[in-house]
């Protein structure tokens, strides 16, 4: 049985305040616990309904009812497990390949799912604002289906940042050239902007090549792709050309 104070630790690491506090974060369900045990991630404790993960020692788990589970998960729907992994240290990125800068992304799910972007096409780096949602928001870590555990990130402040980085810097913009007839450079710094609001001016000055998406519908009057689809096409055309 799941006691009161589990539970109020438990649903505490829901808020990034508290996670700071405790060094924890919540994983939910059988595949993202799996990618992150077989990581370098070091598990707090794990809660099942039933006997999933075999080789986690018995100290460091305990069976619990669905109802227990009810109380502790933090989705609509609760899944058979949930564990709770320890915060590693973060470490400071360097760009040296083709590393991805986030400016200012705030839905969780698109974070989560460049982090699994990242891990498809191969980016190793991932340097996020300050001002990005924690990658350790439960909805982060879902989304990220475990690619969390093989994509080196870290928050920083961009403008140090890129003020240091020696390399070519992309800027994704709506009236940016054409990706499709640039020759990309692989090595270089790929920046995408805020769901709203794009790359903010403070960080559009260290863009050197400003490249865009073009629209092909007949009406060309849709605003904007959503970042995480748009993460893809120009993941896909850096890796695609030499």
């Amino acid at each position: 049985m799941v006691s009161k104070n589990q539970i109020k630790l438990i649903t505490s690491l829901q808020q990034k305040k508290f996670r700071q506090v405790h060094k924890l974060f919540i994983a939910e369900g059988a595949k993202v616990i799996e990618e992150l045990l077989n990581s370098n991630f070091e598990l707090h404790y794990l809660y099942q309904t039933e006997l999933i993960f075999i080789n986690v020692s018995q100290d460091k788990f305990e069976i619990i009812s669905e109802q227990d589970l009810k109380k502790i998960t933090a989705l609509t729907t609760p899944n058979n497990c949930l564990a709770l992994f320890k915060i590693p240290v973060s470490n400071v990125v360097f760009a040296n390949d083709l590393t991805l800068v986030l400016d200012d992304i705030r839905d969780p799910g698109n974070l989560g799912t460049i982090i699994r972007l990242c891990d498809w096409f191969g980016i190793k780096q991932l340097v996020c604002s300050t001002q990005t949602v924690d990658i350790y928001n439960p909805k982060v870590i879902q989304a990220t289906m475990g690619s969390i555990s093989r994509v080196s990130i870290s928050y920083q402040n961009l403008e140090d940042f890129l003020s240091k980085n020696t390399m070519p810097v992309y800027g994704t913009f709506m009236d940016g050239k054409n990706i499709y007839g640039e020759k990309l450079i692989e090595k270089s710094v790929l920046i995408l902007g805020n769901e709203a609001n794009g790359i903010s001016p403070s960080i559009e000055k260290y863009v050197t090549n400003s490249i865009a998406i073009p629209r092909f519908g007949n009406l060309q009057i849709t605003e904007s792709l959503n970042v995480a689809t748009a993460t893809a096409i120009f993941l896909s055309e850096f890796k695609r050309k030499p």
